[in-house]
C-alpha cells in the first residue's frame, strides 16, 4: 500500500472513531446525583440535583396512589440513598428502565395534584428538578437526617433544642401583676429563622448549616418574647422545611404582625469578617456594595426551591414606595438601632450603624421588619459561637432586649403594653381598658 491511500485510510479511520466517541458521549446518561424531600406550610416538594438537563414526564396512579417520575436517560448515583417520606409522601423508591431511563415513584397517603419544572443552574447549583405537591392539613413528618448530613450541625440544633425545652426564660417579667389585670392585644412578633429545606443557607468550615443555628435562636427569641407580658411571638418556620420569601411576609401579616425579624447567620468572601449586624429595607438602593452582595445572596434563597421572585401579580410589589411603607421603614430603623445597641453588649459588631439593603424578606408595607446576623457563619471563631448554646442564648435575649426598648418607647396605642406603660410611668391607664376592667 502506498503511503497516500494508507495516509487517507487512517485519516478515515480516526474520524470514524471520533464519531463513535462522540455519539457516545452524547448518549452518557445524565447523572441524579443527589433526591432531596421536604415538606412545609406552603406544601411538598421533591428536588432532583442533575448533571444535565433531562426530558421527563410526572404522572399520578391510582390503586394504591402515587406519583411516577420518568426520566429519559438517566441513572441515580450509586453512593445516595432516597430520603425518608413525611408529609403526604410515604415512601420513595426507584428503579432502572429497559431503555435506559430511570423511574422515581413516590407512594402516597392519599391523591394528591402535582406539576414539575426544570431550573436552570444558578450560582453553585446544577441542573435540578422540581415536583411539587400542594400543601395539605395533616401534620408534617419530620424527615431523618440523611446519612451524609453534617453531624455536627444537626447535634447542635438537636441541643439547642432539647436545652431551650429545659431552661426558664432568663428576661424578667415586669409588672407582671400589673399585667394580668389589664386588657387589650397582645403585641405580635414575627421571627424568622432564615433558609430552611432544601435551603441550607452557608456553610461554615466546620460543617455547621445556616438554617440550623437560625432556627436555634429563632426558638430562643421566640421563647423570650413569649416571657414578655403584652407581647407574643410566631415562629414564621418551626423546623426544617422551606418557604418563599414572600411566603415568609404573608405568615406574617396573616398573624396581624407588629415587628417582623429575620434571622441569619450568613458568610462572605472575607473570612475575617466577624460580629453581628442589623438591615432595614433600603428604598433606594443598598448602603455599601457589601450590603449590596449580601442583599442579592440572601434573595436569591427562593431559586434553590424552584421558585422565581417576579411576582407580578404581587400586591407588595406595587407599593414598596407607598407613604404606609416608609412609615413602616422609619419605625424599622429606630427598632434596629435599638437592637444594634443591644447587641454591642454581647460581642463584637460588624459596622457602627444599621445599614440599609434591598432584601426581599424586608419588603412589607406596613409591617417594621429588620434581618439579624447574628454572627459571620464564614469565620471560624463566630462559626464556633454560632454552635455554643450560651451564645444563641445571649444573642437572642439581646434581640429581645432591643425589641422591647423600642415598644416600651412607642407602645401601639390599645395594647396591653400600651396600659403597662402608661402605669409604669405614672400615668392613667387608657380608657377603654379602664372600662374593659
Amino acid at each position: 500500500m502506498s503511503t497516500r491511500p494508507a495516509m487517507q485510510w487512517i485519516f478515515l479511520c480516526t474520524l470514524a472513531m471520533l464519531g463513535v466517541a462522540g455519539a457516545a458521549r452524547a448518549a452518557a446518561p445524565a447523572q441524579v446525583a443527589d433526591v432531596r424531600l421536604w415538606s412545609g406550610p406552603e406544601g411538598t416538594r421533591l428536588v432532583l440535583d442533575l448533571s444535565a438537563p433531562v426530558r421527563h414526564q410526572v404522572f399520578s396512579l391510582d390503586n394504591p396512589d402515587r406519583i411516577v417520575i420518568d426520566l429519559e436517560n438517566a441513572r441515580l448515583a450509586m453512593h445516595k440513598a432516597l430520603p425518608e417520606g413525611q408529609g403526604p409522601v410515604r415512601s420513595v423508591r426507584s428503579g432502572p428502565q429497559d431503555d435506559g431511563g430511570l423511574r422515581i415513584v413516590l407512594d402516597l397517603g392519599s391523591r394528591q395534584s402535582v406539576k414539575s419544572f426544570m431550573v436552570a443552574p444558578e450560582g453553585g447549583t446544577g441542573h435540578r428538578l422540581v415536583v411539587e405537591l400542594p400543601p395539605t392539613t395533616g401534620a408534617v413528618v419530620t424527615p431523618a437526617a440523611p446519612a451524609d448530613a453534617a453531624p455536627s450541625s444537626q447535634q447542635v440544633l438537636a441541643a439547642s433544642s432539647a436545652a431551650l425545652a429545659r431552661e426558664t426564660s432568663a428576661v424578667a417579667n415586669p409588672v407582671k401583676s400589673l399585667a394580668a389585670t389589664v386588657k387589650g392585644r397582645d403585641l405580635v412578633i414575627a421571627v424568622d429563622a432564615g433558609h430552611g429545606g432544601q435551603d441550607p443557607g452557608a456553610l461554615g468550615r466546620g460543617g455547621t448549616r445556616e438554617k440550623d443555628v437560625t432556627l436555634a435562636i429563632a426558638r430562643r427569641l421566640a421563647k423570650a418574647i413569649d416571657a414578655e407580658e403584652g407581647m407574643r411571638a410566631v415562629l414564621i418556620r418551626d423546623g426544617d422545611y422551606f418557604i418563599t420569601l414572600r411566603g415568609r411576609i404573608r405568615k406574617a401579616r396573616e398573624h396581624g404582625a407588629d415587628m417582623f425579624i429575620s434571622v441569619h447567620a450568613d458568610s462572605v468572601l472575607d473570612r475575617n469578617v466577624s460580629g453581628s449586624s442589623v438591615y432595614v429595607l433600603s428604598l433606594r438602593g443598598a448602603s455599601d456594595e457589601a450590603s449590596r452582595w449580601l442583599a442579592e445572596r440572601e434573595n436569591a434563597a427562593d431559586l434553590m426551591g424552584g421558585v422565581s421572585l417576579d411576582d407580578k401579580n404581587d400586591v407588595l410589589a406595587s407599593v414598596l414606595l407607598d407613604v404606609t411603607q416608609k412609615e413602616a421603614v422609619s419605625n424599622s430603623v429606630e427598632a434596629a438601632d435599638a437592637v444594634l445597641s443591644s447587641l454591642r453588649r454581647v460581642g463584637t459588631v460588624h459596622g457602627s450603624r444599621v445599614r440599609h439593603a434591598g432584601f426581599v424578606v424586608l419588603k412589607s408595607p406596613d409591617i417594621p421588619s429588620m434581618l439579624v446576623e447574628t454572627a459571620f457563619i464564614s469565620n471560624a471563631a463566630d462559626e464556633r459561637k454560632l454552635r455554643n448554646e450560651d451564645f444563641q442564648q445571649r444573642v437572642a435575649a439581646a434581640i429581645h432586649a432591643g425589641v422591647r426598648d423600642f415598644f416600651y418607647d412607642k407602645p401601639p396605642p390599645g395594647t396591653r403594653l400600651a396600659a403597662i406603660v402608661a402605669a409604669r410611668r405614672g400615668g392613667s391607664l387608657p380608657s377603654q381598658t379602664l372600662a374593659e376592667r
